[in-house]
């Protein structure tokens, strides 16, 4: 039987473990480890996060340390087994999670997967969030196994299959 990863991604195709930004910046697979950077992050950006992703039910209202590190854990484990892919974007230390990228096999439609990603709030419309919009669908296009991207989301909807 064929899982699900197996369906939209071959199965020993070595996905992406870091990931250089021309901003100096970079992505790497989110980890349980992340939870304390990754709430600061979350928690201070919740409002516009919840106007985005809210649909998805993300991030949980009251989310708490315990359930965003088991959420971590759950994401970790999916990237592992090929299943979702969920990244990091860090500074170069990391010692700041400054926002995450999201990819997901698609969901009821045509789409050879859902991408979606976000930046903390203090970052919108800056730099290094122009920097990720341009470089995501390259990236997506350029060095994953995926044909016709879904890019989704609520302020991402301007940006549509490339």
């Amino acid at each position: 039987m064929t899982s699900p990863a197996e369906a939209w991604i071959p199965p020993d195709w070595p996905y992406p473990t870091r990931v250089e930004l021309p901003t100096g910046h970079h992505l790497r697979p989110l980890r349980s480890s992340d939870v304390d950077l990754h709430m600061q992050a979350v928690l201070g950006s919740q409002e516009r996060l919840r106007s985005v992703y809210g649909e998805q039910g993300w991030p949980l209202a009251g989310l708490s340390v315990q359930q965003d590190q088991s959420e971590l854990a759950r994401r970790e484990a999916a990237t592992h087994r090929r299943q979702s892919f969920s990244y990091a974007l860090l500074d170069l230390g990391e010692t700041e999670l400054l926002g995450g990228v999201q990819i997901d096999p698609p969901q009821g439609s045509d789409a050879g997967a859902e991408v979606s990603w976000w930046v903390v709030d203090w970052l919108v419309d800056g730099v290094i969030e122009q920097a990720l919009d341009r470089f995501i669908p390259v990236w997506i296009a350029t060095e994953w196994p995926i044909a016709c991207p879904l890019y989704v989301g609520g302020q991402l909807g301007r940006r549509r299959a490339v």
